[in-house]
This record gives structure tokens, sequence and C-alpha cells, in this order.
């Protein structure tokens, strides 16, 4: 019986083509290690982003790929992740313990981001990641209720907040320190003031992403905020309608001016599917988000129904991808939290914190 070969194995490898980086997993540097034991063969796969919905799929076809190979009784292969720092904008510094931040804009109200913010925290976390999301709408503050949590931020040194836990991730939102009916009169510095505070005096615990659920808009706060947070790359929402697509555009022309990398659009509200009949229909128009990712040269992520169950759970503070795990529509957040968190994985990364600071004495 002739040795299996390492070079074996990774062409063998090669075979497999990661759907989310467009790469082999050879070409992706994702394989870490390769170990022959006579007929045996182990594997060690280590992604850029968080999949586990998709490991022991793809474990079990990596797995028929190398005991295909002539001479391999046995392949054990072993699928996890390691979540690196990304860059964000010059002159921008970095927050501790937070990786990365994710922000989730549109250009006009009423196309479902804060839903979408929520339920792609949600998702990421479920795909086996440590995450936190900041409501940044000061005016109107959602997460509390989406998440179903009214309980006030502890503060354990009188100088940091603990972040209020909600289905496995963690959260903060002006709507924890406020009555929830309580109007925000504020002026615009005072609103950038107050989210600065919420984001550096949250004591975040070693998120791998930090959603950051921005107001509606394109306008003074939104720069403003856009060029203050140290943010690693944006998600665009809109609806497939002409109006919504036109706003969409300014808030991903904000992310250019500021230097945030847009890391795809979702289309939400794409196609509602009447309860009753089953008959399909695109209210809002079809495939307005598509043609914009295409014009813009940016990734569409995924289109979302008009479904009255992601409305209602939402509202009822479990979201979706809390309350049906395993349903379809949690399935495409899933899918579209594994297209971000890949998209950033191509990113520059953030290598500040290896150099070490100069310091100049006098001796």
């Amino acid at each position: 019986m002739a040795d299996v070969s390492r070079l074996q194995v990774e062409v063998a490898l090669k075979g497999f083509t990661d759907p989310y980086l467009k790469q082999d997993l050879v070409a992706s540097k994702a394989i870490k290690n390769i170990a022959v034991d006579g007929d045996r063969v182990s594997v060690d796969v280590v992604l850029g982003y968080p999949a586990a919905g998709l490991r022991a799929q793809w474990a079990a076809e990596l797995k028929a790929r190398v005991e295909a190979i002539e001479g391999v009784s046995r392949a054990e292969i072993n699928i996890s992740w390691n979540i690196v720092s990304h860059a964000v904008q010059r002159g921008v510094t970095p927050l501790k313990n937070v990786k990365n931040i994710i922000a989730v804009a549109s250009g006009k109200g009423g196309v479902g981001k804060s839903t979408t913010a929520v339920n792609l925290a949600l998702a990421l976390a479920a795909e086996g990641a440590a995450v936190g999301i900041l409501d940044a709408d000061i005016y109107g503050p959602s997460q509390p209720r989406m998440l179903g949590a009214a309980e006030r931020p502890e503060s354990k040194d009188g100088k940091s907040m603990e972040p209020v836990p909600a289905h496995g991730i963690q959260s903060m939102s002006i709507g924890y320190l406020i009555d929830e009916e309580a109007p925000m009169i504020w002026r615009g510095p005072m609103v950038t003031q107050a989210l600065t505070q919420l984001l550096s005096e949250t004591n975040w615990h070693g998120l791998d992403y930090l959603v950051v659920d921005l107001p509606p808009g394109t306008g003074d706060i939104q720069l403003t905020l856009s060029q203050r947070i140290p943010v690693s790359g944006a998600v665009i929402v809109t609806t497939p309608q002409d109006i919504a697509l036109l706003d969409a555009r300014k808030g991903l022309k904000m992310f250019e001016k500021v230097e945030v990398p847009v890391l795809g659009i979702v289309e939400n509200m794409s196609i509602h599917i009447c309860s009753q009949c089953g008959h399909a229909e695109h209210i809002f128009g079809a495939g307005g988000g598509e043609r914009m990712a295409q014009q813009y040269n940016v990734d569409f992520l995924g289109a979302l129904p008009l479904d009255i169950k992601i409305r209602e759970q939402a509202d009822g503070g479990t979201p979706t991808v809390a309350a049906e795990p395993d349903g379809p529509v949690a399935a495409i957040y899933r899918d579209i939290a594994r297209r971000v968190a890949a998209s950033l994985a191509l990113r520059a990364r953030d290598y500040s914190l290896k150099f070490p600071n100069i310091v100049i004495q006098n001796t």
C-alpha cells in the first residue's frame, strides 16, 4: 500500500470551495495542520469567521474527500474558527474588549433596520461568536423591547456599566436608562456625547462582534457617529422600493466618505407570501437591493420576506433567530450573518496591538 502524502491531502481539500470566501480552503489559508499517520489522516481547519451551522456538514464533505484518497482508511476533520480584529477608520482608536464593530444602517426609517440588526447579532452568536449589540438610536431606542429586557445596567466600579444580557448576547441602550415613553428632547451634540459614553463606558466582555444599530438617516448625527465609532464594516438595510433605495444609496455614500467598508446590502420585505392562500407578491418591487449591490460593487447579503411573524416576534421580545432558531427565516438570517463575517474576514487586519509603544526617557 502506497504511503499517503500531505500533498495528496491538500489536492483533495482544494476540491472544496468555501461558498462565503469563494476560495478553496488551501488558498484561504484555513488549513492549519495536516497529520498523516499511516492510513489515517487528521486535518485542522480554522476559519476566519464563525460557521457553527455548517460545521458538521462541511466536516462530513471534507472527510469524504480525504477518505477517497487511495490508502486512506480514516480521516478526522476538525473545524474551528479564530476571529481577529480588523482595521477601522484612520484616526479612530479601536474599542477595548471589542474585536470588530459592525454598523447596521439605513438611509430612511421604516425599512426594518433595527429588526435586522438584532437578528444579525443573534445569528452571529448562534454561529459561535461572542456578540453584543449597541442601540445607537438615542431618540427612538427599540432594542430593549425587541430583546425583552428592561433591567437597568449595573455598575460594579461606579465608572462603567455592565451590558444587559439577553438571548445570549450583551446589549446596551439609552432605553435601559430612561422610561420607555420619555421623549429625548436633545440637540445633536448631546446625542453624540451620550452615544460615545454608552459605547466607551460599557464594560463589554470579550466581544468578537459588536453590532451597532445606527439611527436612520444620513444627517449630521449619523455622519458624526460614523466618524467617531471605530467601525470595521457596515451593513446597509433597504427595501426593494425605489424611494428606500434612493436613501440607502446615501447611506452607502456616507460610509464611503468616512472610509468604512460596506460589507453588503440586505433587502428587507422582499416578498410577501399570503398566510391564507400562499400567494407570493413583491409588494415593494423586486430585485432593487440586488441591482444596487451590483451598481456599487458590494455584496448582496440576502433577502428577507415580509412576514408578520418577524414583526410579532421582535415586538414580543424574542426575535426570530431566538424564537424559531431552526425555522426558514432564522436560516436566512444565519446565512446573512456568515456572509457578513466572511466579508469582514477578507478585510485588512488591525495590527495596532502588535506594535510596541515607543517611550523616550532621559537617562
